[in-house]
């Protein structure tokens, strides 16, 4: 990864929305076992919404796009998720205004800043079957390493969200289900899962 453009980030929403699309009824299904049935559905409808979004304007930062990705998914998604992943995007748009084009260092703390604020908003912490145990892996990995490897952010996200299905939940609405929410992965690691495969896709170059 050497910089990231206006271009690179509206495809990295769109290849998140894509993947999204493909894996709506899997992500419900996730959530039938464990929550409000309602998380596919929700975070289907926002990103198509962000994708609407970017297409109807042209842009010229990095930070407007993730801003009004962020102002989208919190206006369109139900649930916790909206204001969880939307948040995420806003305070990466805030650490990265005035960056262009964004490089790895920037990046990585806007990564940083996203990841806290997913844990303010959510007062969740690692280890409680959430989207913070995908975020926080990938964030430590953008930090600890000088040289990304695409398939490594892939890879990593993605052992993250099936090692959510061995932890009992303690937050939101599948923690009503105790021990019996082990065996389950996290709906909401799930979907973070695409965002990171999409990312590791746009890193790769492929188009």
């Amino acid at each position: 990864m050497v910089e990231l453009q206006v271009e690179d980030t509206i495809q990295w929403l769109e290849k998140s929305n894509e993947k999204i699309q493909q894996n709506k009824d899997y992500l419900t299904a996730l959530d039938q076992a464990i929550g409000d049935s309602d998380h596919g559905i929700n975070m289907s409808r926002g990103f198509q919404e962000v994708v609407n979004q970017l297409k109807s304007k042209q842009y010229d930062t990095v930070s407007d796009v993730l801003k009004d990705t962020a102002m989208t998914l919190m206006s369109k998604v139900g649930g916790a998720s909206g204001p969880l992943f939307g948040t995420a995007f806003l305070r990466f748009s805030m650490r990265v205004k005035g960056i262009d084009p964004i490089s790895q260092d920037a990046f990585t703390k806007g990564m940083e800043d996203a990841l806290a604020g997913i844990i303010q908003r959510g007062k969740a912490a690692t280890g409680e079957k959430t989207m913070v145990d995908v975020w926080s892996p990938v964030v430590d990995y953008f930090k600890g390493t000088t040289i990304i490897q695409a398939d490594e952010v892939a890879q990593i996200a993605k052992k993250a969200m099936e090692q959510t299905k061995e932890i009992t939940a303690t937050k939101g609405r599948a923690s009503y289900f105790k021990e019996k929410s082990i065996g389950h992965i996290d709906p909401g690691a799930a979907s973070s899962f695409y965002i990171f495969e999409a990312l590791s896709e746009v890193i790769k170059g492929e188009g």
